[in-house]
């Protein structure tokens, strides 16, 4: 287990630079925030269709857009399971039926891969750059955040912490795949939520949620919602979660941040296996025990 603590904006944890991980679904988060971002700098409009589609950066962002998921393939498990090359984006789109909306925009909910990479190509096609270099310039770099970068081969898993365990190919995460230390995981989610890259007015949108029903068996969260890029939900203690959870082939990582009062502590962790509930407990009293010590 690899477990990395910010209290109000200081590491607590030291900063292992070689212990790199791959983030997972927590990419997401660093998509939301560069695409918001362009928001910022009047370059999209947060409720314009995009892309000539009939959703908004808003509905993809937050789930609403009305797409389907490659994870309801079988053979995509399958081919996954077996170790084998991911499909191009053409391919997996075709198999999915991927045009095809499954609701009306905004009317419903459902989680979906295919949507950020509607915004990964959002991004490229507003900056005229690579994905990772408009991430990079707009959210990372801004934010202090080095030594982060995206999987594009086999062998840049393999120098992760999974090590030769993993022969995934990380083409298969279509959004594309963030792998770094999740000391700049921890970190990167405090300042973005600390106010360092966006004005108030989008952190709140950001951090407005459509609500997903009640607390979910096994994991810690009582009020669980989706924003923009971000999972927030309240826990035991009145304390209010907000950061994302990510899993992959043999790994899960959470990170979250968290404030009461003047207080503040985000938490990230990664470890092996793929109980997500049990990576968000060990989140959860790691920043219980941060706010405790902090006030």
């Amino acid at each position: 287990m690899l477990i990395s603590l910010v209290s109000n904006g200081q590491p607590l944890t030291p900063d292992r630079l070689e212990l790199t991980a791959p983030w997972w679904s927590f990419t997401k988060t660093v998509l939301a925030a560069t695409a918001l971002s362009l928001v910022r700098d009047g370059l999209v409009g947060l409720d314009e269709p995009i892309l000539d589609e009939p959703f908004t950066l808003r509905q993809l962002l937050r789930h609403e857009a009305g797409l389907a998921d490659y994870g309801e393939l079988a053979e995509y498990h399958t081919a996954v399971a077996n170790n084998g090359a991911a499909w191009s984006a053409d391919e997996m789109m075709q198999r999915l039926d991927g045009i095809k909306l499954r609701y009306q925009p905004g009317t419903s909910w459902r989680y979906s891969n295919v949507g950020y990479m509607f915004v990964a190509r959002l991004i490229e096609r507003v900056t005229d750059l690579a994905l990772e270099d408009a991430v990079n310039r707009r959210a990372l770099t801004p934010l202090g955040i080095s030594s982060v970068c995206f999987a594009t081969t086999r062998a840049d898993l393999q120098e992760t912490c999974l090590g030769s365990a993993s022969n995934y190919d990380p083409a298969w995460v279509y959004h594309g795949l963030l792998v770094g230390p999740i000391a700049q995981a921890a970190l990167f989610l405090d300042r973005l939520l600390a106010g360092h890259l966006l004005p108030k007015t989008l952190l709140q949108e950001m951090q407005t949620v459509r609500t997903l029903g009640g607390p979910i068996l096994g994991r810690p969260w009582l009020t669980p919602g989706y924003g923009l890029g971000v999972m927030r939900s309240s826990i035991e203690g009145g304390l209010t979660l907000c950061g994302h959870t990510g899993s992959g082939p043999g790994s899960v990582v959470a990170v979250y941040r968290c404030s009461d009062g003047e207080a503040s502590a985000c938490c990230a962790v990664f470890q092996q296996g793929s109980d997500e509930g049990a990576v968000e407990a060990h989140v959860v009293r790691q920043l219980m025990t941060a706010l405790r010590h902090a006030g």
